[in-house]
């Protein structure tokens, strides 16, 4: 039977490489380079192409594909809002290239829901808004030289537009107050704090200016007091409002601003060799981390939220952890005796710590170290360096922003290597760490709830789930009494994506999918690389499938020898004779095993300048540049003939898809059955034997060709210089000269021939094709006025007589029946890459290879389209429930959060009446199918409660807005039903509060317990109180200390204040009003009526520390959230008011968040959260249409006995089976 074609549905794709100089920006996370978003992707540009990746099995899961410029910026769109079926999940993603062009992406369906344009320089920064109540279309872009432009990225429209007088570099915002954003300029810094998305900021922000700290004296020993006076003046005051001399300023070497997300009002600052972390309270540096003399230079930091880390990249490419010191270890330091050895590294040390010192009484002091000294980051894991050379160097990083766990780095050749933390327990003693080194200690929250130690958890879900925070515990014996244990981390390389090499390529297919090979087909394509490799891909899941280092030089052409075996040739550089030495392999592709087919041959030749192998894969054409025609068997590896020295100069050349290989199967059939009849003595045992020796003869056909060296007659084409055609016949060892066939006159050298069936098509020097039809005799030329035809192939499939023609330009593909052209690319007008190389993936899709380091395969109409990500075949399951349609989607989020329906959880919807189509059901399988034994333990586990289950679904769906409630609703969940437990013995409802030994982290800033957050902004005024180094400093830390309540301390500063200073007076007048005020009604009466005064008289700040001094700091909030200081109140009601008075005056923050204008009720109800005001955190979830996550909270309150059963809990309470079943 006559083998038919067989198209396998490949779907269309790109292969990238080696990354543009352009594209180092682009690729983000947190406000960084190229990005890894919520949804669990990691997205980054390749020249004009976006990549997606799923970072879990290092897998390209989408290529987007619409800029006609290099991308310098990527971000993914935030997921801070709630989800429903009219703000599904979904992966939207907005690029920028080197024109202008911001794209917006809806990443699942590849298509571009909206392009913007507002110039034609590239995109220097851009942001989507992370306050996401009002909208969440929201993209923020620095267009250069000097303008911000707010966007609604869904539908394109500019809302507003902000020029600034000098050129912006880049911005941050301020995670904690969306009113607050930071301008990186050419010249210093510009703070913004009427950032508004309604207009655009009326005042130019306050600019201040940065001085350089490259002569900090943390790169120069101490060796004399003067000696450090003299550096520490160039650097003691890093920010300034007056401009520095062009020396001291080398803001270019910048490379990046950001706040700290851990901790409100603090900023870093990275250069080359330092990291600055800003204290923006006092604009002052509080902690340097410096790189020694011979360290590497950093590249990039991105800072964590969930505890106070730093994750660094280095110009080596190694990653490393930093996370801050404990205040309490500092302080045992400082006390603990030492050698002598250990006080002179101390004290070398001190430089680093008074790095930029404080002058007290006009002299520069360096005293033994107090108990807070500066904010030190300590090394706590390093991954492995890379191999750094010319074309090979790290481009940027990105870490996982839902669980902080994970780091991923881009490398300048392609690859993408992802580093997952890992924790170990310390099998040693409680405090077995190096003194310089506090230790890190295990958490004693799993997922929000304290767990014993020997309940099922996951230690590495996430970074506060790996390392306890700051505020945990205070000293040694509570953690001996908690039993924790102390962990250490590292880094293990969990993912490795790698791409093609620098260009060029020289691409070739395997032999097509038929009948005949249907079982062991796969889609493989061969790609010769610069280096002498050749990389075998998998067009299914676009993943390599080998890499085989089989030359020393450059790859010319690849030619199939079956389905499991190719030959590729490589030319090394000519001597200066133009002789090279050629390499010609036979590869194995199962073992990989590659033999030299020529031989001894190869060694100062002329070059080969293309092979042909016979379509039955039984010979093969070598042909060279100055040297007659080799001819070889391919079975054998032996030589056939080799043509003498007056055969004619080949310039193309071309095997006949015509054999005699049918014919000779059937005489070979006959003289077999003949044999078999012979055998047999009677005639009834020849009818019962016939149909099976016959049968048996058929299946071992095939076999028995090779076992017996049956070599059939194939023919070949070829032409010369003067444009004439050969033909010629090989059998065995015989090559006969046919015929010869006189040059066309209209068509020029012949640079390519293509031939199949009845049809054979040439093309020349010139651009023309001429289609020569054998059967009927007839010739057509067609011109194309493109060049050069460099290449022609044939499309497989019987009957399909497509044609694809390779020119300097482009490319073409032809209906050779039709003789008209399909479709056409031309380089510089449809693209901006030139094609290297050709061939066919399917009957229907063509392969490209082009200069920009991709290999494209597409449609037959060859634009560039993006595909489905859903309709991509991957080797492994993808756990991204974004994929989803939004029903689905939601639809696997509820069966995951809660099962009401069964007595314990199941992971198995196969028994869920789902009312939409059985595709959708079987998708939602898949995702629960793909993920961990891990998460599957936790999820099937009876003792994980509710509220962990909340919280451990929304990191799975990456749903920043659920992991903040939840993560403080837990907290607060537990906290106060062990008050109440608690308080019903002890009669004291806020005994436990003040006295927890988990405070919620300082991250949630005004969320914390208030002793603890007390604590930590007693502990920061200390530290800027170290670090001031003139009066403006010690005058914002005395206001500080004032209303903290720290009068002792705040009058030392004020008496501090020399004669010379013109605030002398006023400050030891405020020093004796400070000593002696007292209780007494007058005092209290004058001072109040004093403070009013001043309040009204637009002196706020002063009227409001006159209150606290006399205890009035409830009267001083109210006066601040009047005059619109809604943080500054809330702030002091943590830190100088009881709970019932700082629960007043954090209500009517609610209320005002809550406010039409203000519209932030997510953050109000984390407030209502943090003040135990539980019901009425679930009536406003209701009224704000949350149902489902109201109805999860109301049944967690009830389990935790947190509200009272009534007539609204019941209303609620009634929504869990209407949402959940």
């Amino acid at each position: 039977m006559q083998p038919y074609m067989v198209n396998i549905k490949l779907s269309a794709r790109t292969l990238t490489g080696a990354l543009n100089p352009q594209n180092r920006g682009a690729a983000d996370c947190y406000d960084y380079y190229f990005y890894r978003g919520w949804q669990g992707l990691i997205a980054y540009g390749c020249h004009s192409l976006v990549l997606v990746i799923d970072s879990k099995t290092a897998q390209t899961l989408q290529v987007l594909e619409r800029h006609k410029a290099n991308v310098v910026k990527v971000k993914w769109a935030k997921e801070n809002y709630h989800h429903n079926v009219g703000s599904p999940y979904s992966l939207r993603l907005a690029s920028a290239d080197t024109t202008g062009k911001i794209i917006v992406w809806d990443v699942a369906s590849g298509a571009a829901r909206c392009e913007i344009q507002e110039h034609t320089k590239p995109i220097q920064d851009m942001q989507w808004l992370w306050n996401q109540d009002a909208s969440r279309d929201l993209l923020l872009a620095v267009h250069p030289p000097n303008y911000i432009v707010l966007w609604n990225a869904d539908t394109g429209t500019k809302l507003w537009k902000k020029s600034y007088a000098e050129n912006i570099l880049s911005f941050s915002f301020d995670p904690f107050d969306p009113s607050n954003l930071t301008l990186l300029t050419s010249e210093g810094i510009v703070f913004i704090s009427d950032f508004s998305p309604s207009k655009a900021p009326v005042s130019s922000g306050k600019k201040v200016y940065i001085s350089s700290p490259h002569s900090s004296p943390v790169h120069n020993k101490l060796v004399s007091a003067a000696g450090a006076k003299k550096a520490l003046d160039k650097v003691k005051i890093l920010i300034t409002n007056e401009k520095p001399s062009a020396e001291s300023v080398t803001l270019n070497d910048c490379l990046q601003l950001s706040y700290l997300p851990s901790k409100r009002n603090y900023m870093l600052l990275l250069y080359p060799r330092e990291i600055l972390i800003l204290d923006l309270e006092v604009n002052q540096t509080v902690g340097v981390i410096a790189i020694e003399r011979t360290g590497v230079p950093f590249l990039q930091v991105i800072p964590c939220f969930q505890r106070d880390g730093l994750f660094c990249l280095h110009e080596n490419g190694c990653i490393t952890l930093r996370v801050r010191r404990s205040a309490s270890f500092i302080s045992g330091m400082a006390n603990e005796d030492a050698g002598d050895e250990s006080k002179q590294n101390w004290q070398e040390n001190s430089v680093l710590l008074h790095s930029f010192g404080y002058l007290l009484s006009g002299l520069l002091m360096f005293t033994e170290p107090d108990p807070i000294q500066e904010l030190v980051y300590d090394l706590r894991s390093q991954c492995d360096a890379i191999r750094v050379t010319k074309t090979v160097r790290p481009f940027s990083m990105v870490c996982c922003p839902v669980n902080e766990n994970s780091a991923a780095l881009i490398v300048s050749d392609g690859r993408v290597m992802v580093w997952e933390l890992k924790s170990t327990i310390s099998g040693r003693s409680l405090r077995t760490s190096n003194l310089s080194v506090s230790p890190l200690y295990s958490p004693v929250s799993f997922c929000g709830i304290p767990v014993g130690v020997h309940q099922n958890k996951l230690p590495d879900l996430s970074l506060d789930n790996m390392i306890a925070g700051q505020g945990t515990m205070s000293n040694e014996e509570q953690l001996k009494s908690y039993c924790l244990q102390e962990v250490h981390l590292k880094f293990l390389l969990t993912g490795l994506l790698s791409g093609l090499p620098l260009p060029p390529f020289a691409i070739r297919m395997c032999p097509p999918l038929t009948t005949k090979n249907l079982k062991q087909y796969q889609p493989l394509l061969a790609v010769g690389t610069s280096n002498g490799s050749v990389l075998v891909y998998n067009l299914t899941s676009g993943l390599l499938h080998k890499e085989l280092s089989i030359h020393s030089c450059e790859v010319k052409g690849i030619e199939w020898t079956g389905l499991s075996g190719f030959l590729s040739f490589a030319t090394s550089t000519p001597n200066n004779l133009g002789l090279v030495r050629n390499e010609l392999q036979l590869v194995d592709l199962p073992t990989g095993r590659s033999i030299t087919f020529r031989g001894e041959r190869g060694n100062d030749e002329p070059a080969i300048e293309m092979i042909k192998v016979s379509h039955l894969k039984q010979y093969l054409a070598v042909v060279f540049k100055d040297k007659p025609l080799e001819l070889w068997d391919i079975r054998t590896c032996t030589l056939l003939r080799e043509m003498s020295k007056n055969f004619p100069t080949i310039t193309a050349l071309e095997w006949s898809p015509s054999h005699n290989l049918k014919s000779l199967r059937k005489k070979q059939l006959a003289a077999r059955e003949a044999m078999a009849r012979q055998t047999v003595v009677s005639d009834t045992e020849v009818s019962s034997l016939e149909s099976s020796v016959i049968s048996l003869l058929q299946e071992a056909e095939c076999k028995s060709e090779l076992s017996q060296n049956i070599s059939a007659r194939e023919h070949f084409v070829f032409t010369d210089t003067d444009g004439q055609v050969y033909h010629l016949t090989v059998e065995g060892n015989s090559v006969k000269d046919s015929a010869r066939i006189p040059p066309d006159g209209s068509m020029g050298s012949i640079t390519c021939i293509a031939w199949k069936g009845d049809t054979l098509v040439l093309g020349d020097v010139d651009g023309n094709l001429n289609f020569w039809d054998l059967k009927a005799r007839v010739s057509r030329g067609i011109p194309t006025h493109r060049g050069w035809v460099r290449k022609i192939r044939f499309a497989p499939g019987k009957g399909n007589q497509k044609l694809i023609a390779m020119y300097n330009d482009g490319t073409e593909i032809w209906d050779t029946k039709e003789v008209q052209m399909v479709s056409s690319l031309r380089s510089g007008r449809n693209v901006n890459f030139r094609v290297l190389d050709v061939d066919w993936c399917t009957s229907d899709k063509v392969i490209l290879a082009s200069d920009d380091g991709c290999i494209r395969v597409l449609e037959m109409t060859m634009k560039s389209t993006c595909f489905r990500m859903d309709e991509q075949e991957l080797s492994e399951p993808v756990w991204c429930p974004y994929l989803l349609v939004p029903r689905a989607s939601l639809a696997l989020k509820a069966f995951l959060l809660h099962q009401p329906w069964n007595n314990k959880y199941s992971l198995d919807i196969s028994d869920i009446n789902y009312p939409e189509i059985e595709n959708v059901k079987n998708l939602l399988q898949e995702q629960l199918d793909s993920l961990s034994n891990d998460i599957k333990k936790l999820l099937l586990d009876p003792e994980f409660t509710l509220l962990q289950r909340c919280l451990l679904i929304a990191r799975l769906y990456g749903d920043e807005s659920e992991l903040h409630f939840w993560t403080v609703a837990a907290h607060y969940l537990h906290t106060f039903s062990q008050e109440k437990a608690l308080s019903s013995k002890a009669g004291d409802t806020f005994l436990i509060q003040e006295k927890w030994i988990n405070p919620l982290d300082i991250c949630y800033d005004t969320l914390c317990e208030n002793s603890y957050f007390q604590k930590f902004q007693i502990e920061r005024v200390n530290l800027q109180e170290v670090k001031r180094s003139n009066y403006d400093h010690t005058r914002k830390c005395t206001d500080q200390l004032l209303l903290l309540g720290q009068t002792d301390r705040a009058v030392q500063l004020l008496l501090e204040t020399n004669a010379e200073n013109p605030f002398y007076y006023c400050d030891s007048l405020k020093a004796c009003l400070v000593t002696t005020v007292t209780s007494s009604g007058p005092s209290q009466s004058t001072i109040k009526l004093v403070a009013t005064n001043m309040i009204a008289n637009g002196k706020l700040a002063e009227g409001v520390q006159l209150l606290c001094l006399i205890d009035k700091a409830a009267d001083a909030c109210r006066y601040l959230q009047t005059y619109g200081e809604w943080n500054r109140a809330a702030w002091l009601a943590k830190v100088r008011l009881n709970a019932e008075e700082c629960a007043d005056v954090l209500k009517r923050w609610v209320d005002h968040l809550c406010s039409p204008q203000i519209n932030q009720k997510s953050k109000a109800i984390l407030v209502l959260l943090s003040l135990g005001c539980f019901m009425r955190v679930a009536e406003m979830l209701h009224s704000m249409r949350y149902f489902d996550r109201a109805a999860l909270f109301v049944e967690a309150c009830l389990r935790y006995g947190t509200i009272e059963i009534n007539e609204d809990a019941n209303i609620l309470w009634e929504m869990v089976p209407q949402v959940f079943i």
